[in-house]
């Protein structure tokens, strides 16, 4: 696991495919520090995601968020969680790309929404229709999630299952055996 955890991993993908989750436990199995970029862009601006979004606008939000990963992943080899969005704007994509390996949760609308639907702490999902924006999401972020180094399926099985999965991903691209 050592050449694994060499260099930082990023978890990218739609919200609700499980990326904090799955980073936690992959940092655990990696014993490597975790970080949320969510989590870290609230502590630093005092306000929830959605509340940043209602006050100053999805751009704001996205230029702040781009700086938030960019000072993460100076600090040595990590796991980072991102938000749905952080892959979409190129010079986030680029730093994310440049500074980590980055791993592609991909998910189906059916589980996506599933999971979503638990809580309403989504600001792109407050639309009267939250399934049709979802496929909105799906169409436009899928081609940008796929330049991500590697892809890993995440709508079937327990989040350890994906956690295995994604392990089985970083030693296949590293080429290390087992």
């Amino acid at each position: 696991m050592r050449e694994i955890s060499k260099r930082s991993i990023a978890l990218v993908g739609l919200m609700g495919v499980g990326k904090t989750t799955i980073g936690r436990r992959l940092a655990k199995r990696l014993d490597l520090p975790f970080y949320d970029s969510d989590d870290e862009i609230e502590q630093a601006s005092g306000r929830t995601v959605k509340g940043y979004f209602k006050d100053y606008g999805e751009e704001a939000f996205r230029d702040g968020e781009r700086r938030v990963i960019e000072r993460l992943l100076g600090d040595g080899p990590l796991v980072l969680s991102t938000g749905g969005g952080a892959f979409i704007p190129e010079a986030t994509r680029k730093i994310l790309k440049e500074r980590a390996l980055t791993v592609w949760l991909e998910a189906d609308h059916e589980t996506l929404m599933d999971r979503v639907m638990r809580k309403k702490t989504r600001p792109l999902l407050d639309v009267p229709d939250p399934s049709a924006k979802m496929r909105e999401l799906i169409d436009e972020r899928y081609p940008l999630y796929a330049q991500a180094h590697i892809k890993v399926p995440a709508s079937t099985g327990t989040h350890m299952q994906t956690v295995e999965r994604v392990l089985a991903a970083l030693r296949k691209h590293y080429g290390v055996c087992e």
